[in-house]
């Protein structure tokens, strides 16, 4: 017996050392705070606007809006929104009767709503050149997909909206748990002065209006949470790389073709990179505040 049980014992420790050995906690952490792997993913993250070549976030308070979903759904969403915008020190207008700047939408028909914003409210696709270049950001290619309309401010705050149009005074959006469709009315913008040079100017760029599609018939594999989680991203931020796979734990990966490192929820990349976002000086140019976004997720995974 106590032959057999060596025996058994030497085969287990035999089996045990052929097997590779999982990474360790502290390799993955070391990974995760390596600076160049922060740059990395920063860089492939943000998306400067045209306007100023800076990267834009809320100034005025976040107030979305969800519609084409069920009223428990939608209010889940939105305020999952909200709540992300607080963690990320972004300003949150916790009016209930706030005139949205976000509007989600959820709707099987995403190519017929582009379709009509593009034909009756094309500044909300964002900045455009031409009838080309609106016709390609009217195209929708990702079952949930947003647009950014933007803003430049200058040193005295002075506002001008990023459209080579006239920005419409109302945008009308379809929902069957409304009828009328639900309109949300908007400020008509005129010119103002901007001052200063484009080099070390004090510009920045802000958010100022941002619509977000969802297909339903392409998310049904994914839980509620997991959907608010993501659009919360991308209306608290213009994120490109969204169809790359990010090297880093992000809620990105969940949507990316192909990608093998899916994660359903906001992870602490996305977090610390949203905090950066709002916490950057906004005057300074993109590989300034880039390198800012990236320090604050350093000092956060580092527990500073």
């Amino acid at each position: 017996m106590k032959r057999a049980a060596l025996r058994l014992l030497m085969a287990l420790a035999g089996a045990a050392q052929a097997q590779p050995a999982p990474p360790t906690e502290s390799v993955t952490v070391t990974g995760a705070r390596s600076r160049q792997v922060l740059d990395q993913f920063v860089q492939s993250f943000a998306a400067p606007t045209r306007m100023t070549g800076k990267l834009a976030r809320w100034e005025d308070g976040v107030c979305p809006v969800t519609v084409g979903l069920k009223p428990v759904f939608a209010k889940f969403i939105g305020a999952r929104v909200k709540a992300v915008g607080g963690q990320a020190g972004a300003p949150v207008n916790e009016r209930a009767d706030c005139k949205p700047n976000i509007e989600i939408v959820f709707t099987t028909s995403p190519q017929g709503l582009l379709d009509n914003v593009r034909k009756k409210q094309d500044a909300f696709l964002g900045y455009a050149d031409s009838d080309a270049q609106r016709d390609a950001l009217a195209k929708v290619i990702r079952p949930i997909q947003a647009w950014y309309l933007t803003a430049s401010r200058d040193l005295r705050g002075n506002m001008l909206v990023d459209s080579a149009k006239a920005l419409p005074a109302e945008i009308t959006l379809p929902d069957p748990y409304h009828n009328p469709p639900f309109i949300t009315v908007f400020t008509k913008q005129g010119a103002v002065s901007v001052t200063g040079s484009r080099l070390g100017d004090g510009m920045r760029s802000s958010l100022y209006h941002v619509i977000i599609v969802a297909d339903p018939a392409q998310l049904k594999n994914y839980e509620i949470g997991s959907l608010a989680d993501y659009i919360a991203l991308l209306a608290l931020s213009q994120v490109s790389g969204l169809d790359t796979c990010q090297a880093l734990p992000s809620i990105v990966n969940m949507l990316a073709p192909g990608c093998t490192q899916v994660t359903r929820a906001l992870t602490a990349n996305d977090l610390g990179y949203l905090r950066g976002l709002y916490a950057m000086g906004p005057g300074g140019n993109l590989r300034g505040q880039e390198d800012a976004i990236a320090f604050a997720m350093q000092r956060q995974l580092d527990g500073r």
